[in-house]
């Protein structure tokens, strides 16, 4: 039972917080609906002040929202439009917190496996997957995302599928081969052997050979080969978010897995620093008990006999303390002790 006193109570505040949301509302739309690349450093510095003056929680929300309602149409959207959205997202990523990128990435993330599992016809899937890609190329993602994402693509291999693979390439594909070639090469074989087993309808199709030739473009880092490729807009904008940002762009990339966003409901958010967390507990008994073996290399038996006469009795003691007394210097230490 709730006193009447303090539920009206509980009602002036809701309508109070509605009001206030509504406001900050309307002032973020004002703001992104001017967005354009010159006024972008006077937007972010103003959007900046209003996550000084307000809770964290209420500003990613309402520009989460503000920028999927601008930027997920059922037509496919502007890249250039597209490009200045994502660049204030990650200018604020690296100003504000990372808390930022990561809710906007969350919400972008679970929006487009929600629509690539329904048959939407628009191109919100297209627009969506812009917004990754670009999320990567200012520095917001790590490129794991982006692999996690072609090979989902790749497994299902349908028409629409490949569609979507060719664009996520054509935008980021040589930044991929940058970071991470081996990969890509793994994805390339895999697209291979997925295109030759493919049923003869969908292998016939030119659209499939396209996708080939461009991989292997990629591969041979030949730009001539993929039509409409323009990296200089990206490189303008990377230019810019330079200048606009305080700290540089690398320490602030989400090291996340596809998997871990899309439950990240059930598990947590173990990529922003102290998001608190209050569900069921993450590691099940069995999985305690099974302890991880430590691989810590070729250890001589000296040096096992000695941790053993140090009383080192589990896995990981032993092998922090190998790590420890068979490093050259710190730094050799550090990394080992990492790996």
């Amino acid at each position: 039972y709730v006193p009447p006193q303090v539920r009206n109570a509980q009602e002036t505040l809701d309508d109070k917080k509605r009001e206030e949301l509504g406001r900050l509302k309307k002032m973020v739309n004002g703001l992104i609906n001017r967005l354009s690349e010159p006024n972008l450093s006077s937007i972010s510095g103003q959007i900046e002040e209003l996550y000084m003056a307000n809770s964290r929680k209420d500003m990613n929300e309402t520009l989460t929202d503000i920028l999927m309602n601008a930027c997920v149409t059922a037509v496919a959207m502007p890249a250039r439009l597209m490009m200045e959205h994502v660049l204030l997202v990650s200018v604020l990523h690296h100003n504000v917190g990372i808390e930022v990128g990561a809710h906007f990435l969350e919400a972008v993330v679970k929006k487009f496996d929600e629509l690539c599992k329904s048959d939407a016809e628009g191109k919100e899937c297209e627009n969506l997957l812009a917004l990754i890609a670009h999320l990567y190329n200012f520095h917001v993602v790590h490129s794991l995302l982006i692999f996690d994402i072609l090979k989902k693509l790749v497994s299902i291999f349908t028409e629409k599928e490949i569609e979507l693979i060719l664009f996520l390439l054509k935008n980021v594909g040589f930044s991929l081969r940058k970071d991470d070639a081996l990969a890509l090469k793994e994805l390339i074989t895999e697209a291979q052997k997925k295109a030759n087993t493919a049923e003869k309808k969908l292998r016939d199709q030119t659209r499939v050979r396209f996708m080939l030739e461009t991989m292997l473009a990629l591969r041979n880092n030949d730009m001539r080969k993929i039509p409409g490729y323009d990296p200089e807009p990206v490189e303008k904008l990377r230019k810019l978010q330079r200048t606009l940002i305080h700290s540089s762009g690398k320490e602030t990339e989400l090291r996340v897995s596809l998997e871990s966003l899309l439950s990240a409901d059930q598990v947590g958010r173990w990529w922003i620093v102290g998001s608190s967390w209050s569900g069921a507990p993450m590691i099940n008994d069995t999985n305690s008990k099974t302890q991880q073996k430590l691989r810590i290399g070729k250890v001589s038996s000296k040096i096992m006999e000695l941790a053993r006469k140090q009383r080192m009795n589990t896995d990981i003691r032993r092998s922090i303390f190998c790590v420890l007394m068979t490093s050259e210097d710190f730094m050799d230490a550090f990394e080992k002790l990492l790996r």
